[in-house]
């Protein structure tokens, strides 16, 4: 026996059938709910287990709720269940969490010289940071087991100020005498230059207790180099 359209309630003969939501149609008689568009299986959406094209589909509205004072007693109720989970989970996680640094190009220059400077640590210079508090007599780049073995008129002294005349100036210590190398350095960045142990560094500048500029006198290249890597000559 031939089943009856849902829509038109006549029989459907195998033809002109359509199965669709659980209830058989005319092909003709499938359209929306609202604008009686004909659908087909690809364009129509189901709602209630009737047809509906997708601009008059159903869609869902929020429900407007009375402002009682149970609402507000049970919202109230929410809110401080929610800020005790919040106190627990910080209480759980603290002492857990990492703050973010920003990935600048000196910060990237940093991380990349840390690796160095444990081994410099380890092999006995020390970082530029660990010498900055120095004793009468100690030079300020050198390792102390480097500087106490060097006689006082080895270590490089600034030229006396002409008499009557005026002090010299504070400033970068600029020097035309040379500096070398007492361990080999790959450089990390643009900016720097790299040497091996023994080369001659020339037209230095001091820039900080960690960092100079220089002229390597073997390649003729011209940037930064760290001091803790090189000892007046």
């Amino acid at each position: 026996m031939n089943p009856q359209c849902a829509q038109c309630s006549k029989t459907v003969y195998p033809m002109e059938k359509l199965n669709c939501l659980d209830k058989n149609w005319h092909k003709a008689c499938f359209k929306c709910e609202v604008c009686n568009m004909t659908l087909n299986m690809k364009t129509y959406k189901g709602y209630n287990k009737r047809p509906y094209c997708s601009a008059h589909y159903p869609t869902t509205k929020h429900t407007t709720v009375a402002d009682t004072p149970e609402n507000r007693r049970i919202g109230k109720q929410q809110s401080l269940t929610s800020g005790v989970k919040y106190h627990k989970d910080f209480e759980k996680q603290k002492g857990n969490s990492y703050s973010t640094v920003t990935d600048d190009p000196e910060t990237m220059r940093a991380r990349r010289n840390d690796p160095q400077r444990s081994d410099l640590s380890y092999q006995g210079a020390g970082p530029p940071e660990s010498r900055r508090q120095t004793t009468p007599g100690e030079h300020p780049m050198l390792p102390p087991e480097t500087w106490r073995q060097m006689i006082p008129g080895e270590l490089p002294m600034p030229p006396p100020a002409p008499h009557g005349g005026p002090e010299p100036a504070s400033g970068p210590n600029k020097s035309t005498s040379g500096m070398r190398a007492i361990y080999d350095y790959t450089a990390a960045d643009d900016d720097e230059v790299s040497f091996v142990e023994g080369d001659v560094i020339v037209n230095y500048e001091v820039i900080d207790e960690g960092w100079m500029t220089g002229t390597v006198q073997r390649t003729g290249q011209s940037g930064m180099l760290p001091t803790n890597y090189l000892e007046p000559m």
